[in-house]
């Protein structure tokens, strides 16, 4: 009953002018839901507690067309004596048996005697609420009441909605002509009321700010305010049960439902016109849409404002909208966004706000499908690819068969692979029949073949192309180009589908020419990198051609894949430290808007490259956003990827539970007989390898081995399945065929990966050569190698001086290994350098001063300075000079001049304590 003290102060005094004998009459007026119920009823509680005779009644809509129906409930409910009672039920059905309203009107003045003699010696209080709702005839009655209760103990009592019809005014205004008629307005809650019932409900003081929001989102109506503060108090509520934000919930939009019930059908309509044009919804629109006159509009929208709902014309709240279009009826919201739809493009309204309303509802009119396209694109580049997918499947089925209704399938198909890869397969269903009856373009069947090698549907894409390529009219140069290409493809990600049905296998992974006459595909020259990168003799033409790719394309649907394998090529050929700045740039190109598909495969590939350059910690940072950006199942035949990767990442960090749960989540064994899938068999073994199963680890990587034997593709970059087989026959013990496999893969490939191939000798052979290999391998390595590889390579030699008693040079290694090791995140590898120690034993004991800059420092300039820091702490020269925007020459020149001022011969000589302030400029190791 906040701010209600003044309203019901006045219905006390009218109750005790009534008790003297003065008969009164109330009538309270306010919005729906203003607590006119609440105050009628606390206020005839109190009425009958003193004494007093209570005759109540509600008026309902379902009730008007009774005769008496609100009168018979006054005296149904009343504690009236049985006689009374029976002899004004006699006088209504006399009345309703009247045929002439002059003879209905002729026994009103009895049926007020029933309530007038009980009032001689008691005071009657007469309430109805919603007196507004009666019958005519009840409404007549209490008229003739209130006129002949002037000089008797009688206190009549109604409560009435704000806006009523003609019919319902004339009444109400005949009674309040009596002079002993008195009105009383109940306005919404103000702000500091809302505040008040905010403090009593909770219980503790309200906080200003709640408060106000409190208000401003009810408008000051207590039933939307009390409901509001149902749904906020639980669970989310400080100690002393205040809440701490609003949060609308089913209380909320039951309240909604509630004012909406009593305010009328006519007014419902106008709320749920209101919510379906949002915005749009200008009282001339809405008048249109609702078939509804200016003035019911008007009235409607006073309504809906003084019921707290509404603010100049609009919902106060959104959720509030939403629960009115929940509680609309199905075709009966389809309708009204249809019409809306029609009367938006009639009058001229943009394509997006057009097909926000046709995506609601079944649109047939062929006018339908541009303009879906175009809302199409548009939430494309703000990055709605929801509403990108529900325009675009509508258009689908709107648009007649053709190649309009082709180009609406590729399209979807795209937006469906870049937002939700997994509901792309369905789709390719209707896509497929399109591809062999040769209505897509050539550059638009590679990229469908893409698709349907991403959907593991490679035996479909295989047959695909095998119709086409059979076909008499696909003969153009283009299109046999677009062939070949497609093959290359699908024969790049799944080898076993490389052949023709004519039974001679392309040159998959030969050296690739451009085709002649080709369309400008970007696939075509993603082909010939990848092809390039996984040949034996050309990774110079590999990074020519992977640059080529990612300076000429742009991100964009039918580029995301070539740029991506783009960067694999630059990756196989050795060079991730190239692959990293292009990745870093497309992944701050792609942002949200593009989709999750397009940057969880540049987040994966920004992982591997991070693995290959030995940061572990990076590696599993990335490729665990990866997987978080688009869930396994949405990746494919391409899901292997980042799950190698994180599978390295977290067995190089000695995380094998980890591990270990991403290998108990894989498909069916002949999934991995692709591309993507050897990676996974060589990260599963390197597990194996490092938790002890070293059988199953040879068997993997022997497999590997066999794949790319049948593939063409021994490189060593692809997967070093040889080395990896050296590491294994080593923990078996076979130290001669662990050489073996070390040397083959050096006579194979001796400049690829020579310094992993060079440690796996070392660690194979014993003595001096033991030595010589390992010397080879860390200048191998400091010239251009992952950081982590050389960490194990400086391992293995300070374990070989160790074991020749040069405990100096021994422990000098070990330290610089130890260092770059936890860098790189490898903690089994720092475990294995220097077992239960935070910090690696016999590190040199040097004042912190000397320690921070070693002597002969003050002697290097500031470049010279930077280079050594980097250096010393395990970058390789390609690394350093990426850092500091400076050529590989200039860094080796650099080198050279601080081996002779520090008086050192080697990289590794440099000491792990150079200030990382060193030349004057702090360098961000």
């Amino acid at each position: 009953m906040i701010e209600r003290e003044n309203e019901s102060a006045a219905l006390a005094e009218l109750r005790t002018a009534a008790a003297a004998g003065n008969g009164r009459v109330a009538l309270l007026n306010g919005s729906v839901a203003a607590g006119k119920t609440e105050l009628l009823v606390r206020f005839t509680d109190q009425a009958a507690a003193d004494g007093a005779l209570v005759l109540d009644a509600t008026g309902t809509h379902t009730e008007r067309s009774w005769p008496f129906a609100l009168a018979r409930k006054l005296f149904d409910s009343s504690p009236l004596p049985p006689e009374a009672r029976d002899e004004a039920v006699r006088w209504m059905d006399e009345a309703a048996a009247q045929t002439s309203a002059e003879a209905r009107m002729r026994v009103l003045p009895a049926l007020a005697g029933t309530v007038l003699r009980p009032a001689a010696d008691r005071l009657v209080v007469v309430a109805v609420d919603d007196a507004h709702l009666g019958d005519p005839l009840s409404l007549q009655f209490l008229l003739c009441l209130a006129r002949r209760a002037r000089r008797a103990r009688v206190l009549i009592v109604l409560t009435a909605s704000e806006r009523l019809s003609q019919d319902q005014l004339g009444l109400l205004a005949e009674l309040l002509r009596q002079p002993n008629c008195h009105r009383l307005r109940l306005k919404p809650l103000s702000a500091e009321g809302a505040g008040r019932m905010l403090t009593e409900y909770a219980d503790g003081p309200a906080d200003d700010g709640l408060a106000a929001a409190l208000y401003e989102r009810t408008g000051g109506n207590p039933l939307l305010v009390r409901a509001l503060l149902e749904d906020s108090a639980a669970p989310a509520t400080g100690d002393a049960g205040l809440p701490h934000a609003l949060r609308p919930g089913e209380a909320y939009a039951g309240a909604v439902a509630e004012i909406l019930h009593r305010c009328g059908a006519e007014v419902t309509a106008l709320a749920r016109g209101t919510a379906v044009l949002g915005e749009a919804a200008a009282p001339e629109l809405l008048g249109r849409l609702l078939g509804l006159a200016p003035t019911a509009v008007e009235g409607g929208n006073r309504d809906l404002t003084l019921g707290g709902l509404f603010h100049d014309g609009r919902f106060r709240d959104a959720t509030a909208a939403a629960a009115v279009l929940a509680g609309t009826p199905e075709q009966e919201l389809a309708g009204l966004h249809h019409r809306a739809a029609t009367l938006l493009r009639d009058d001229g309204a943009s394509t997006y706000e057009v097909a926000r309303h046709l995506v609601r509802t079944t649109a047939t009119e062929p006018w339908a499908v541009p303009v879906l396209r175009e809302a199409a694109e548009y939430a494309l580049v703000d990055g709605d690819l929801r509403f990108a997918r529900h325009c675009l499947a509508l258009a689908q089925e709107v648009c007649p068969d053709g190649p309009g209704r082709v180009a609406l399938k590729l399209r979807l198909a795209s937006v469906l692979w870049r937002s939700k890869p997994a509901a792309l397969g369905d789709h390719l269903t209707t896509l497929v029949p399109e591809m062999l009856r040769e209505r897509l373009a050539p550059d638009e069947l590679v990229v469908c073949v893409g698709y349907l090698v991403w959907a593991k549907r490679t035996d479909e894409a295989a047959g695909v192309l095998d119709t086409l390529e059979r076909s008499a009219t696909w003969s153009s140069q283009e299109e046999r180009a677009a062939l070949t290409t497609a093959r290359q493809w699908l024969a790049l990600i799944s080898p076993a589908h490389r052949g023709t049905p004519h039974g001679t296998p392309p040159e998959v992974y030969a050296p690739a020419e451009p085709l002649g006459g080709a369309a400008d595909i970007a696939h075509e020259h993603a082909v010939r990198a990848m092809t390039a990168a996984l040949s034996h003799d050309t990774p110079d033409g590999a990074v020519a051609e992977a640059t080529r790719v990612l300076q000429r394309y742009r991100l964009g649907d039918g580029y995301v894949m070539p740029l991506v394998f783009a960067l694999w090529a630059l990756t196989y050929a050795g060079k991730p430290d190239l692959a990293l700045p292009w990745c870093e740039r497309l992944l701050a190109e792609c942002k949200d808007r593009y989709g999750p598909t397009w940057q969880a495969l540049l987040t994966a590939v920004r992982g591997e490259i991070a693995l290959r350059q030995g940061d572990l910690v990076k590696a599993e940072r990335h490729a665990s956003a990866a997987l978080s950006l688009l869930p396994r199942r949405d990746w494919g035949g391409f899901v292997a990827l980042p799950l190698s990767t994180l599978i390295l990442a977290y067995t190089g960090m000695g995380r094998y539970d980890d591990a270990m749960e991403l290998l108990n989540h894989t498909g069916p064994e002949s999934e991995l007989d692709t591309l993507p899938g050897l990676h996974f068999r060589r990260a599963r073994g390197r597990w194996y390898l490092a938790t002890g199963r070293f059988q199953a680890a040879l068997g993997d990587f022997l497999t590997c081995g066999e794949l790319m034997d049948a593939w063409g593709v021994d490189v060593p970059e692809l997967a070093p399945w040889r080395v990896d087989a050296s590491d294994a026959w080593l923990a078996l013990g076979d130290r001669k065929k662990a050489v073996e496999m070390a040397e083959a893969q050096l006579l194979r490939a001796p400049d690829r990966e020579r310094g992993n191939v060079l440690r796996a000798l070392g660690c194979a052979e014993t003595g001096r050569d033991r030595l010589e290999r390992l010397e080879e391998a860390v200048q191998a390595l400091e010239n251009g190698g992952s950081r982590l590889q050389l960490a194990e390579v400086l391992g293995e030699l300070g374990r070989g001086y160790q074991a020749v008693g040069d405990v100096n040079r021994a422990r000098t290694l070990a330290h610089k290994a130890w260092h770059m090791a936890r860098f790189c995140g490898a903690e089994p590898l720092c475990q294995g350098l220097m077992p239960g120690h935070a910090e690696p034993e016999g590190a040199p004991e040097e004042p912190e001063q000397e320690a921070s800059t070693p002597r002969g420092t003050e002697a290097l300039s500031e470049a010279e300075g930077r280079v050594a820091v980097l250096a010393a702490h395990g970058h390789t020269n390609r690394e350093i000079a990426a850092m500091l925007y400076v050529t590989v020459s200039t860094v080796e020149q650099h080198l050279t001049r601080i081996y002779r001022k520090l008086r050192v011969q080697r990289r590794r000589d440099l000491p792990t304590t150079l200030s990382s302030r060193v030349g004057g400029l702090r360098v961000d190791l």
